[in-house]
């Protein structure tokens, strides 16, 4: 579902090509089988920022087939890396070969686990951290993932704005959903207000969320 007018989101969409080469065929093929991969106008945002930054380290929570981490690689600065998150073996049987595929075995490190026991164990400090995993955890995640962002470090969360509903009342959302409904909009208040933090959420994608330590 597109969060702005579909004539809109369609031109924009025709005029912002997938990605070029091998990189582009498994955009493609992701795409194409449903698997939760960012989406490309997500990605062109992404390439404007990371381009800006050129960041050293990126963390990243939630990889699924690795197609994020590949494409991020590509902005960082010379001899830097990414740290990613994932713990369901389909998925991270499925990037691994993509990373032996495009040769970034040695730039991206993959750590298997739970996210947020990971990240509690994590000393390290990054220029860019990107969340696209449960968007219910995002909350949670929260202060570890600022602890782990150095200061005027950028921190990208995904999917925030669940197709419209975090605008509606809480019972006026499906039951099932109601859970990350609060929770995602404990997050979007808390780092609107954390005077720690700058932010801005923008209709992009499912909702993408630009939020600077300060």
């Amino acid at each position: 579902m597109s969060l702005v007018d579909k004539s809109l989101a369609d031109y924009i969409e025709n005029i912002q090509p997938l990605c070029g080469g091998e990189l582009g065929k498994l955009q493609r093929q992701a795409y194409e089988e449903g698997l939760p991969i960012i989406p490309n106008d997500v990605a062109r945002l992404m390439s404007v920022l990371l381009g800006i930054m050129q960041p050293k380290r990126i963390l990243e929570i939630g990889m699924a087939v690795g197609f994020s981490s590949i494409f991020m690689s590509g902005f960082l600065a010379e001899g830097g890396s990414i740290t990613t998150i994932d713990r369901y073996p389909y998925m991270i049987e499925r990037a691994r070969d993509n990373f032996k595929r495009f040769g970034k075995e040695d730039t991206i490190k993959l750590i298997v686990g739970d996210a947020a026991e990971v990240i509690r164990e994590l000393d390290e400090e990054f220029d860019v951290v990107f969340l696209d995993a449960a968007k219910g955890q995002y909350i949670n995640f929260l202060p570890d993932i600022v602890r782990l962002t150095r200061k005027g470090g950028l921190i990208i969360a995904d999917d925030v704005l669940q197709d419209g509903r975090v605008a509606r009342e809480r019972l006026d959302v499906p039951r099932r959903q109601r859970t990350t409904h609060t929770r995602l909009n404990e997050f979007l208040d808390r780092i609107s207000t954390d005077k720690g933090l700058r932010s801005s959420i923008l209709t992009v994608g499912d909702g993408v969320a630009l939020i600077q330590k300060l």
